[in-house]
């Protein structure tokens, strides 16, 4: 998996409280740095995709290990 610059421990909360953590997380970010997003809400997987095509943001990486789901996301310009 790439390198994160800021990680965001998302377990725990159910939908929407990740996505919307997510995004005050991003806007803290610089173009081009990378958010790691950790969840264990089971809606996680879709949620993130929907919210990386909507924002414009790139989903990098989505893996499940153990109940737990990782995400790395890209800012975009």
């Amino acid at each position: 998996m790439t390198t994160n610059d800021v990680e965001l421990d998302a377990r725990g909360l159910n939908c929407p409280l990740p996505i919307l953590r997510a995004k005050k997380s991003i806007s803290t970010l610089t173009a081009g740095q990378v958010l790691k997003v950790v969840a264990t809400d089971p809606g996680a997987l879709k949620d993130f995709e929907a919210f990386c095509k909507q924002t414009g943001n790139e989903l990098l990486a989505s893996q499940e290990k153990d109940g737990e789901f990782s995400f790395l996301i890209k800012k975009s310009a």
